[in-house]
This record gives structure tokens, C-alpha cells and sequence, in this order.
């Protein structure tokens, strides 16, 4: 994918393995679907578009600043990692 600029968004708050989700807290940002994002920890170097996010188990489009969401990803990230969205 093409290198952007990168803003912070949020922080992981929990990986649940089984689903491969990630529950995020956007603590600094806005995220749509479609939008690509980096996730950055110790041991975690992920960049991944998108595809779908949810509140509370309800599809949504988009989330706002203080919003927790969950976000199906490709790989294992950790409790802590940095969430960033990349600016094309």
C-alpha cells in the first residue's frame, strides 16, 4: 500500500483471537470503512484497509472521536498498540 502521512486515532483496548477482532478506542480521531490504517505496538507492525466496523455489534460506516469499536483484522495485535490513520 502507498505510504502516507500517518495521525494517531486511537488505542487497541482488547484482541479477541478467536474472531480475529480488534477493539479499539478512538481517543484523537475519526474512522470510515475504506480508510487505511497502521497499528503499531512492541512486537505488532500491521497495515490493513477497513472493511467493515462495528459499535456494540451494530454495522456502522463510520465512527467518531470516543467511540469504541471493533475491527476485524489481518494479524494478532496487542492490548496498548497505537492505532494510525493513513493520510494518502
Amino acid at each position: 500500500m502507498a505510504e502516507g502521512k500517518e495521525i494517531k486515532i486511537g488505542e487497541v483496548e482488547h484482541y479477541f483471537g478467536k474472531l480475529s477482532v480488534a477493539a479499539i478506542k478512538l481517543t484523537d480521531g475519526d474512522l470510515k470503512v475504506g480508510d487505511v490504517i497502521h497499528i503499531k505496538g512492541h512486537t505488532t507492525e500491521l497495515t490493513q484497509r477497513v472493511d467493515s466496523i462495528q459499535i456494540e455489534h451494530n454495522k456502522v460506516d463510520e465512527a467518531k472521536v470516543g467511540a469504541d469499536i471493533g475491527i476485524k483484522v489481518n494479524e494478532h495485535v496487542r492490548e496498548k498498540d497505537t492505532v494510525y490513520k493513513v493520510i494518502q
